[in-house]
């Protein structure tokens, strides 16, 4: 019978050990308390549920990256979530259905069938807020604010952010006429920027929307970009205008608020253009070549769940941002307590642990060896009748 290495995992699922795990879960619950003193209020979403749900409005993407089984109570086929998103917008639009704004945040574990990129997890912790209720581009500055709050209590250094809006490509193509495969393709060659492609498929646009289809290439860089656009699409319909008057605003609020922020426009970047309906953004760090956390407004996605909102959010992995950041944990040695069923002991250790401290109890034939083992610099000592820490001798 063959060998088999039980101990080894599935490529792209990992465990997390001590002290990587402390670390992670202090992130989790400094990232929350900031959610908390911004207003948003925390739920909890299930890791599997029926797969219509579960996909409704995010693309054939998510799809792809969906564990899929059948459940043997319903016969129904059912996913393990690999985006809490979708899963939050029902809540707003279904459980809740709360008249104006509101502000949700999660953390959890998801799963993906396949990674975002071959160097990524397939178990990653996703932890983000969502905006519901609100169309102007205050909430999408107040997201951002946010997620960029978050990676500096995290400590993740030197980010730059990109930022862009799909409502510019989808009005002209509208515009234009594009359709089914022609604007996939279209939409494809603007992400690498092949301009032989982009040519040759805006080749029976008429002049003016060919001009400013091909132009969204060129349309990247800093904020000078906008100025670019601005000139560059004087023609475009009154949608193309009011989302790079959208993105402009944006700009100018994250401008104000964060001076030093390097920022960085595409208006050929179309990140979840089928999910997303107005900017998208994303946040860089040198030397990674993924985005460490992103977002953008995806409005009306809970028109399945019976209730249309605007809706406007980010999402991060938290390993990610622990792997990147400076999340320091409380490491303060412990105390050592003997192996002991004395009462008095007992009621010595367990006040010591209701004012915060890190007691260790030894366990049969362990010696003072283990205490040190443990991470403890002092132990209880039995003095005149009373129990005292005192410090461990080296």
């Amino acid at each position: 019978m063959a060998t088999v290495d039980r101990w080894l995992l599935p490529d792209g699922i990992e465990e997390v050990l001590p002290p990587e795990a402390a670390r992670i879960e202090e992130a989790r619950r400094e990232v929350l308390d900031l959610f908390r003193r911004w207003g948003y209020e925390f739920v909890v979403t299930p890791h599997i549920e029926y797969l219509e749900s579960l996909l409704t409005g995010a693309g054939q993407d998510l799809d792809l990256r969906t564990f899929k089984v059948t459940d043997p109570l319903s016969g129904r086929q059912m996913g393990f979530r690999a985006d809490i998103t979708p899963q939050v917008a029902r809540i707003d639009a279904h459980a809740l259905r709360r008249e104006g704004p509101s502000r949700l945040c999660y953390a959890g574990s998801v799963l993906h069938a396949k990674p975002r990129a071959l160097s990524t997890s397939r178990s990653p912790i996703q932890l983000g807020a969502e905006l519901y209720g609100d169309a102007s581009p205050a909430s999408d500055i107040e997201v951002i604010s946010l997620m960029l709050e978050t990676l500096e209590l995290a400590g993740v250094p030197d980010v730059h952010m990109d930022l862009g809006h799909v409502g510019i490509y989808r009005g002209l193509a509208h515009a234009a006429g594009l359709t089914g495969d022609v604007e996939e393709r279209l939409f494809d060659a603007l992400q690498r920027k092949a301009g032989d492609e982009i040519e040759a498929l805006t080749e029976a646009v008429p002049a003016d929307l060919r001009r400013m289809l091909r132009s969204l290439a060129e349309l990247c860089g800093g904020r000078e970009v906008l100025d670019l656009a601005q000139a560059a699409l004087v023609e475009a319909p009154a949608e193309v205008h009011a989302a790079l008057d959208a993105l402009i605003a944006i700009a100018d609020g994250l401008e104000r608020r964060y001076p030093e922020l390097p920022l960085y426009f595409d208006l050929a970047e179309l990140r979840g253009y089928h999910y997303h309906t107005g900017v998208v953004f994303a946040a860089f760090v040198p030397g990674v070549g993924q985005s460490i956390a992103q977002g953008g407004r995806y409005d009306d996605i809970g028109a399945d769940f019976g209730r249309a909102r605007p809706a406007t959010g980010f999402s991060t992995d938290l390993k990610t941002l622990v792997s990147l950041g400076q999340i320091q944990i409380d490491e303060t040695p412990g105390i050592w307590a003997p192996d002991s069923h004395d009462l008095l002991l007992w009621q010595t250790v367990r006040q010591l642990r209701r004012e915060r401290q890190r007691v260790v109890q030894a366990l049969p034939g362990q010696d003072i060896q283990a205490a040190r083992a443990a991470g403890c610099d002092r132990l209880l000592v039995l003095v005149d009748g009373r129990w005292q820490v005192e410090p461990l001798a080296s």
